[in-house]
């Protein structure tokens, strides 16, 4: 990237970022190379002259979110100030989106430089491996890689983030040693697939995983499609003291999984999670599921609660379908009402509650080792950052720090611990 910094040395920034983390480790790169051109962080988006929004467009409801947090922001920005729009809504909709929302003075899709319009630059850079400032809190999420090479039915991911682009290792590596956290949590599309497409034939997950446990004491993986979970990948996440599996499943029944373009059926992933329980008694499992995919029928529906029951994942995630422009199933027969999918999301989201709220219960009693993250909130290795739930913990014990508690008590999602 190249830019003058002359009219920036000095000018404030705020960067508000929506959706999931690999969101924020871009906005983490954008600050970088704002700080780069002699900017400084404002106390409130009011305040600042530059407010980068960056944006998600995953399904219909995140898009809506990221359209009122521009409509929010650009009403109560500080006059003579800059809206800059950026991230997927940016990127998949562009010149459509810049035309829709005049309350934004710039729309930048990927690789397009965030700056004042006093020194913006037409050069592009590659943001997936910009460098990044020292991490601010005990853990950090690190990408690996970009983009998918999977033709899911319902994401539109692989149509403006484009094929799967693997960072080296010894990039992502650099990237731990700077960050210098206590915890590493790695990201990307699909996860499980790094390496693949860099000519070697085969994925270079097991051995990323073993470099970065080298430089962490944490190594968490967020995004993994249950087909990649191999024995020697089990094997590895495992040897992390880390045994936090989030597996991609979406859904259980064997015909909408056809129809979904997936791989699997709720008989394959009971099986699996119950080999690496036994395994791995202290194996924690996240996971999501679309409701209301087309053609969804009630046996579909029945299907999916008795997984869930039966599998008793510790964290569970619930989305309701959107039709996606551009992807197979916008164009599927059988949609589901909209009072219908409701209906299904209610019932599934209680009964997950109510199989986290008792899995939390179980470990009352126990002694575990946990990262204090701020004072008073620490997790364990079956928390992920800004996801699950977490251990609250006495406000005197110093942060960066891990410890070994005792859980006194459960609250829902959340542990007490002395």
């Amino acid at each position: 990237m190249t830019s003058s910094t002359t009219s920036n040395q000095g000018s404030s920034y705020w960067v508000e970022t929506l959706g999931c983390p690999k969101n924020q480790v871009d906005s983490d790169k954008l600050v970088g190379t704002l700080v780069a051109d002699g900017m400084v962080a404002a106390t409130s988006a009011e305040e600042a002259d530059l407010v980068v929004v960056n944006t998600c467009a995953f399904v219909d409801e995140a898009r809506k979110e990221s359209i009122d947090t521009i409509l929010t922001l650009g009403e109560n920005r500080r006059e003579g100030s800059e809206l800059v729009v950026t991230g997927c809504l940016a990127e998949r909709y562009g010149d459509d989106l810049a035309e829709a929302l005049p309350e934004a003075d710039h729309v930048a899709p990927f690789g397009v430089p965030v700056t004042l319009s006093a020194t913006r630059s037409s050069n592009s850079f590659d943001l997936l491996n910009l460098p990044r400032p020292k991490a601010t809190a005990p853990w950090a999420y690190v990408k690996v890689a970009e983009g998918c090479d999977r033709a899911c039915g319902f994401c539109a991911i692989p149509t403006f983030r484009g094929k799967q682009r693997s960072r080296s290792v010894a990039d992502i590596l650099g990237e731990v040693e700077q960050l210098e956290a206590k915890e590493i949590v790695l990201v990307a599309q699909d996860l499980a697939s790094f390496g693949r497409d860099q000519g070697q034939g085969e994925r270079q997950i097991v051995p990323l995983i073993k470099s970065v446990a080298e430089l962490t004491d944490w190594v968490r993986l967020l995004y993994l499609y249950p087909s990649d979970l191999t024995d020697e990948l089990i094997d590895t996440i495992c040897s992390t003291e880390v045994p936090y599996f989030d597996l991609s499943l979406q859904h259980v029944s064997p015909p909408l999984m056809r129809r979904m373009r997936r791989w699997g059926n709720g008989e394959l992933f009971e099986e699996r999670i119950k080999a690496i329980r036994q395994r791995e008694p202290d194996a924690a499992f996240r996971s999501n599921f679309i409701v209301g995919y087309p053609g969804e029928t009630e046996a579909d529906h029945d299907a999916l609660i008795r997984f869930v029951e039966n599998a008793q994942l510790d964290w569970c995630g619930f989305f309701s379908y959107s039709v996606e422009e551009g992807t197979y199933a916008a164009d599927l027969d059988g949609a589901v009402a909209e009072s219908l999918m409701n209906e299904r999301l209610g019932e599934l989201r209680e009964m997950q509650d109510s199989i986290t709220a008792s899995r939390r219960d179980l470990l009352v009693g126990s002694s575990t080792k946990v990262l204090v993250d701020e004072p008073g909130i620490a997790r364990s290795a079956r928390e992920a950052p800004e996801i699950d739930g977490i251990v609250e913990v006495p406000t005197d014990l110093e942060v960066g720090e891990f410890l070994n508690v005792t859980i006194t008590a459960s609250n829902g999602p959340d542990l007490e611990a002395s």
